[in-house]
C-alpha cells in the first residue's frame, strides 16, 4: 500500500477497535482473526479517515484519494459472525475527485442492513465531505476474500477501495495451508496518471499495480512489491482484481496454484497455473512454495490490450528466505494449464435452485446489452441506467412498493420474495467482455462464457461473473431470500458511468420490516441536498 507523499491536514488516522462477546478483548490488529481462530463473535470498531493526498505508487506524482493515509486502503479483518461497525470520515476536499462519496462492501449479502450497503442513489445519498456515517452491519454467514470500495461516481478509480478478510474458524480447506495472513493478500489495479474523468474511450493505463506498487514505461526503477515464502510452507493467497477496466491474466513463474475459493464461495480445489481474473472478482490459491530458493516474477498481464513485462512492468516479486534482494532473472514459463470458470465447481453439495432445463424457474429475465455507437452510452433492454435523485430505497419506504411507482422505470425491476430467478445476459451486441457483479447475493453461474452448455448440478457460485461478448449467453439463478434494492452492474466503472445497470427492487412491500434505517442514514439526503447548492460535487 502506498502512503499519501502529501497528505491533506487533519487527516485522522483510522484505528481497529474491539470486543468480544463473552471473552477477552481482542487485539488491536488485523491479525485478530488468524490469532484467535476460535473467538466468540466480536464486534469490531473500525475508522476509515477519507482524503485527497499526492500519491506516487509507480514513481509519478499525482492527487489521489487515500484511506487511513494510504491507496490501496487498509485491510478489514474479521471472523465469520462477527458485527462490523465502520466509522468513515469523509475529508475529501478534491471537487476533481468528487467530495461526497459512500462505501460498498463488496460481496457482503447485508442481509437485515440494505441501508448500509453502500451504493449511492440506490441504498443511499453520498455521504458529504465533513461527515461521519456509521456502517453498521454482520456477517453471520459468510467467509472468504472482500474488498471495499467507493459507489460514487468513478471514484474508487481514483484510490478509494481496500481489501477485506472475513475468516472462517471452520474452514474445510484449513489443512491445505500453513499461512493465511496479511502477507498473503495479492491486489491487482490499473493505475492512471490522471483524474478518472480524463480518461478516454480508449486510453490504457500506466500499468498494473499489484499491491499498490507499480512501474510505468519510461519511469523510474521503483520499488516493487514483494511476497515473502518460506522454502517447504504453504500459503493461502487471496487475489484481488480491485481495477477499474481491464480483466489480468495472472501468474508466477515456476509455480503452480490450487485454487480453493472464488468470491466468498468454496470449490473443489483445482489445479492451474494461470488465473485469468476480471474486475470485481477474487480468488484463493494455495501456493506451494517448492522451488529453489531464488526471487520469482509474479505477473499481471492486462487482457484487454497489449502489454509487456519489459523493466517490471505489470510485476512484483515472490521472494524466498535466504535468497538475494534482488530482481529475478527470466524465465520461460508457458501457461499450460489455464484457469477456466466451468472448471470450477461447488463443493457444498447445494442443489440449483428451480429445474434442471433453461427457463425452469419462478421468473427469467433476459438483459440484453448495447451500446450506442455515436454517445458512448450503454443500455439494458434499451434502457440507459441514470441514478435517481431519491435513492431507491428511500423510495421504497416511502411507500412506493411497486414497480409504476419506482423511479427509473425500465431499470428497476421488482422481485416476489422466496422465488427461484434465472437471469440471462444475451452479448450479440457486445464486442468486448463485461464483469456483472450482483449486490446483496451470490448466485449459480449454470451457463459459463465461452460456452453453450448448462450445470445444473454443482456450478461455480460467486458474485462476479464475467458474461463474454458477441455469442455468449451467460445464465445465473439466485434465490430471492433478502429483501431490498440491490444494484447488478458492469463493474468496468466507466461502462457503470454511462449506464450500464438495472436494480433489482426484492420484496420491496416487506424492506421496510427486513432492513430498518437509523437516524444518522435519515439525515444522509438532507445534507447532500444542502450540499448541492455549493460548489457542484457531481
Amino acid at each position: 500500500m502506498i502512503k499519501g507523499l502529501y497528505e491533506d491536514p487533519n487527516l485522522l488516522q483510522g484505528t481497529l477497535r474491539s470486543t468480544s462477546k463473552g471473552m477477552h478483548p481482542l487485539l488491536t490488529t488485523w491479525s485478530l482473526a488468524a490469532l484467535f481462530p476460535y473467538a466468540a463473535a466480536a464486534t469490531l470498531q473500525i475508522e476509515l479517515t477519507l482524503s485527497n493526498a499526492i500519491v506516487s505508487p509507480d514513481g509519478f506524482n499525482r492527487r489521489a484519494i487515500v484511506v487511513n493515509g494510504e491507496t490501496p486502503g487498509p485491510l478489514i479483518a474479521a471472523n465469520k459472525g462477527d458485527r462490523l461497525e465502520i466509522d468513515v470520515t469523509n475529508q475529501l476536499s478534491d471537487l476533481a475527485t468528487n467530495t461526497s462519496t459512500s462505501v460498498h462492501w463488496h460481496g457482503l449479502y447485508q442481509r437485515h442492513s440494505n441501508a448500509f450497503d453502500g451504493t449511492a442513489f440506490v441504498t443511499q445519498c453520498p455521504i458529504v465531505s465533513g461527515a461521519l456515517f456509521p456502517y453498521q452491519f454482520d456477517v453471520p454467514d459468510q467467509a472468504g476474500t472482500f474488498w471495499y470500495h467507493s459507489h460514487f461516481n468513478l471514484q474508487y478509480c481514483d484510490g478509494l477501495r481496500g481489501p477485506i478478510v472475513i475468516y472462517d474458524p471452520l474452514d474445510p480447506y484449513r489443512m491445505m495451508y500453513d499461512v493465511d495472513d496479511v502477507s498473503t493478500i495479492i491486489t491487482l489495479l490499473d493505475w492512471y496518471h490522471v483524474n478518472a474523468y480524463d480518461v478516454g474511450l480508449s486510453d490504457n493505463p500506466a500499468g498494473i499495480l499489484i499491491n499498490g506498487m507499480g512501474r510505468y514505461p519510461g519511469g523510474p526503477n521503483t520499488t516493487l512489491s514483494v511476497t515473502q515464502v518460506e522454502q517447504g510452507k504453504r500459503y493461502r493467497i487471496r487475489l484481488i482484481n480491485m481495477g477499474c477496466k481491464p480483466h489480468i491474466i495472472f501468474s508466477i513463474d515456476n509455480h503452480k496454484f490450487t485454487v480453493i475459493e472464488a468470491d466468498g464461495q468454496a470449490v473443489v480445489p483445482l489445479s492451474v497455473d494461470t488465473i485469468p481474473i476480471y474486475v470485481g472478482q477474487r480468488y484463493s490459491f494455495v501456493l506451494e512454495a517448492n522451488q529453489p530458493v531464488d526471487n520469482y516474477w509474479i505477473r499481471a498481464m492486462p487482457g484487454s490490450y497489449s502489454s509487456n513485462f519489459t523493466y517490471g512492468l505489470n510485476s512484483a516479486i515472490l521472494r524466498y528466505a535466504g535468497a538475494p534482494e534482488g530482481e529475478p532473472m527470466d524465465r520461460t514459463w508457458p501457461s499450460l494449464n489455464v484457469l477456466n470458470e466451468t472448471d470450477l465447481h461447488a463443493c457444498d453439495n447445494q442443489v440449483v435452485p428451480g429445474l434442471p432445463y433453461p427457463g425452469g424457474v419462478d421468473v427469467s429475465i433476459n438483459l440484453v446489452g448495447s451500446m450506442n455507437n455515436v454517445t458512448h452510452d450503454f443500455s439494458t433492454n434499451g434502457v440507459k441506467y441514470t441514478p435517481p435523485d431519491t435513492p431507491t430505497l428511500l423510495q421504497i419506504l416511502s411507500g412506493a412498493g411497486e414497480i409504476a411507482a419506482l423511479v427509473g422505470q425500465g431499470t428497476v425491476y421488482t422481485l416476489p420474495p422466496n422465488k427461484v430467478i434465472e437471469v440471462s445476459f444475451p452479448t450479440e451486441f457486445l464486442s468486448t467482455p463485461h464483469p456483472f457483479h450482483l449486490h446483496g447475493h451470490s448466485f449459480y453461474v449454470v451457463r459459463n462464457a465461452g460456452t453453450t452448455q448448462y450445470n445444473y448440478i454443482d456450478p461455480v457460485q460467486r458474485d462476479t461473473v464475467n458474461i463474454g461478448f458477441l455469442t455468449d449467453n451467460v445464465t445465473i439463478r439466485f434465490v430471492t431470500d433478502n429483501s431490498g434494492p440491490w444494484f447488478l452492474h458492469c463493474h468496468i466503472d466507466w461502462h457503470l458511468q454511462r449506464g450500464m445497470a438495472v436494480v433489482f427492487a426484492e420484496n420491496p412491500n416487506a424492506t421496510a420490516q427486513a432492513d430498518p434505517v437509523n437516524d444518522e442514514w435519515r439525515a444522509l439526503c438532507a445534507a447532500y441536498n444542502r450540499s448541492l447548492s455549493g460548489p457542484k460535487d457531481s
